[in-house]
């Protein structure tokens, strides 16, 4: 297990290269989950990611043999980011195996740092199974993302500055993958402020270490796609398992719609971009998963900012689906000249943005009208509510898709 007494060399040992990240109270968040909410942003990292913290822990207590060697990870973008930036600072050689479907921006941000990339495998467990294998080849030392006890120590120094950073700290909430970052966070304030609670994210789609906890085991779930590809492991690691199972109080999920949201909220409120797996802890507070934080002073770590620009757009706007701020009506209307213009009229009187018009014959629900589709972008949920009762008392038949 790692101590206390661990976490705190690995701060003295790699201060000087880790950005001590902001963690301020945020008005806007507090009152939106009804406690004393603060951010801690990781995504304002040189990487993009807390990983860093770990990685370079790992690769300083490293025998130099070890590293001269050159070195292999696995990673869905971040680990594999922060590997490939402090190897290429202390010039040592790597290469980084990362699955296939790995956003664009995190592949070109690998190779910017000088490391070698093999796409390889459709999630991180092929990937990493592939890793192994070079390792074993071609003789190189591996650098596990979550499951080795000085990746675990690097990412506890974040514990640390939080209890320097949030006096009073009543709970923290942290994205758990592998388990990586939750252990390490966990092993340091249950050692130095042990009142602290310490929850555990995970997507719902994903839940391997929540499935572990309730099994008493290490289990697997089963692979699936999910928008936090920065959490998206299938089984947890033996060592992180461990701590969590000993350390950390409570494990809940987040659904896809949720992250999505969360990743929109932070954008629009606190003006920051956060990656999906960095979403998932603000997600949960938003969407009162926890029971008992009222009034607490509560951290949500933001982990990772690494989101692809080309897929950015589409979470936006699965958010703002999710908050009835963007919708899509179907409108069925006599094939007369005019009524596109009084249905238009219609919804600009309730002040609703028409973005998208699709006006077609050949799929309406009976012979001589005509189908409009309208997708409309509106203030919420009561919004949409009042432009189809609108709609409809004006006799048109109209649906939510």
């Amino acid at each position: 297990m790692v101590t206390l007494e661990d976490v705190q060399a690995a701060r003295q040992r790699i201060a000087e290269h880790i950005y001590l990240s902001p963690c301020a109270r945020s008005e806007t968040f507090s009152r939106a989950i009804g406690a004393h909410g603060f951010l801690k942003l990781e995504n304002l990292q040189m990487t993009g990611a807390y990983k860093e913290r770990g990685a370079l822990n790992k690769l300083l207590t490293m025998p130099p043999a070890e590293r001269a060697k050159g070195l292999v990870a696995a990673s869905a973008g971040n680990h594999a980011q922060a590997v490939a930036y402090h190897a290429g600072r202390l010039g040592v050689a790597a290469t980084i195996v990362m699955p296939e479907a790995t956003p664009l921006l995190k592949v070109v941000n690998t190779r910017g740092h000088g490391a070698e990339v093999v796409l390889h495998g459709a999630n991180y467990d092929e990937a990493y199974a592939e890793a192994r294998r070079l390792e074993a080849t071609q003789g190189l030392t591996f650098v596990h993302p979550f499951d080795d006890p000085a990746v675990i120590a690097g990412q506890g120094t974040l514990a640390l500055e939080l209890l320097e950073q949030v006096p009073d700290l009543d709970a923290v909430l942290v994205p758990v993958g592998g388990g990586g970052l939750v252990s390490g966070v966990a092993a340091a304030l249950k050692a130095k402020a042990p009142q602290v609670r310490v929850i555990g994210v995970e997507t719902e789609v994903l839940p391997c270490m929540l499935a572990s906890l309730e099994e008493g085991r290490l289990v697997s779930v089963e692979a699936a796609t999910t928008v936090a590809d920065g959490i998206a492991v299938k089984r947890p690691g033996e060592l992180t398992f461990q701590h969590v199972q000993q350390l950390v109080d409570e494990v809940v999920t987040v659904s896809e719609e949720e992250i999505a949201s969360a990743i929109l909220y932070l954008l629009e409120k606190e003006k920051t971009v956060a990656e999906g797996a960095g979403a998932v802890a603000v997600a949960a507070l938003l969407n009162h998963k926890v029971h008992g934080l009222e009034g607490k002073r509560v951290v949500a770590l933001v982990s990772g900012g690494n989101i692809d620009v080309n897929v950015i757009a589409r979470i936006i706007e699965r958010g703002l689906a999710k908050e009835g701020r963007l919708v899509r009506i179907i409108v069925h209307l006599p094939d007369k000249p005019g009524q596109l213009a009084k249905v238009s009229a219609a919804v600009a009187s309730h002040r609703a943005n028409v973005i998208e018009v699709h006006h077609t014959r050949a799929f309406s629900h009976r012979f001589g009208d005509t189908t409009l589709q309208l997708t409309l972008e509106t203030r919420g949920h009561d919004h949409v509510e009042e432009i189809l009762r609108a709609l409809r008392e004006r006799g048109y038949h109209v649906e939510r898709v």
